[in-house]
């Protein structure tokens, strides 16, 4: 299936890796022209280069972190104007006892999951709505729609960040422009196989096992692939009519209806 987004350029922020990463490359596989960074430098190079000479795309690596107004400067400067923006960071750690959280560990969160990606939006809606055309998917977590008090740190400020994207949806929805989130559970990434991984352990046999401890309907972790597939198809030119929502990907685990 075409979808219709071939020559274009996406801005990933945190997409060197994980799901960001499975992101990136199945949009340069689609032919998108891509801007990407992460804060450490040298996998992030790694992984343009790689990227670039599989897709034979142009994808440049830009070293910055987001959560800071410096490094949101260095990435809109890279990219002023991207047709796609697909943000992602590595979520704040778990807590053990949410009563302890110290205000710097808020502040730290929030500037990595709700300041700093609404920032990144703010700049870039105004030429997306002057084109007439836009994409945006935040990749946030299933904790902004099902609490979980260890979790706290990543699901709170990733569900006022629902709350904004939802209201600045229907501001742009008439230029085509288009805000959804991706809501994932437990994933297969690179970091959750190394911490299964610790210490010589058999990591997918661990996983499978955190699977049914957790008692995920499907059985098993999510492959990043499966939810770059769901990026991708709100990055296309035919998903001008789905925005403002909220998609969870967390192979059945979570019971809502809304």
């Amino acid at each position: 299936m075409d979808l219709g987004i071939k020559g274009r350029t996406a801005l990933v922020a945190g997409g060197s890796a994980g799901l960001g990463g499975a992101s990136a490359r199945l949009l340069a596989a689609e032919g998108v022209n891509l801007v990407v960074s992460a804060r450490g430098e040298a996998r992030l190079r790694a992984f343009a280069a790689e990227v670039a000479s599989e897709a034979g795309v142009s994808v440049t690596p830009v070293a910055a972190d987001h959560s800071t107004p410096e490094g949101r400067a260095r990435l809109l400067a890279a990219c002023p104007d991207p047709d796609i923006l697909v943000i992602s960071c590595s979520p704040p750690a778990y807590v053990d006892d949410l009563t302890t959280i110290a205000e710097a560990q808020w502040l730290e969160a929030l500037s990595a999951t709700f300041l700093g990606p609404i920032a990144l939006m703010s700049a870039v809606l105004p030429g997306m709505e002057a084109r007439g055309f836009g994409r945006i998917v935040n990749i946030g977590t299933v904790s902004g729609k099902a609490p979980w008090d260890r979790r706290v740190l990543s699901g709170a400020p990733r569900s006022a960040l629902l709350n904004y994207v939802h209201a600045a949806s229907k501001r742009f929805a008439a230029s085509n422009v288009t805000l959804n989130t991706l809501l994932p559970g437990m994933f297969a990434t690179e970091a959750a196989m190394a911490r299964f991984g610790a210490n010589g352990a058999d990591a997918e046999a661990e996983m499978l096992s955190s699977a049914r401890k957790m008692r995920i309907p499907a059985g098993r972790y999510g492959r990043p692939e499966e939810l770059a597939q769901a990026c991708l198809l709100l990055c296309g030119a035919q998903a001008g009519y789905i925005t403002g929502q909220s998609l969870v990907l967390d192979g059945g685990a979570t019971t809502s209806l809304v």
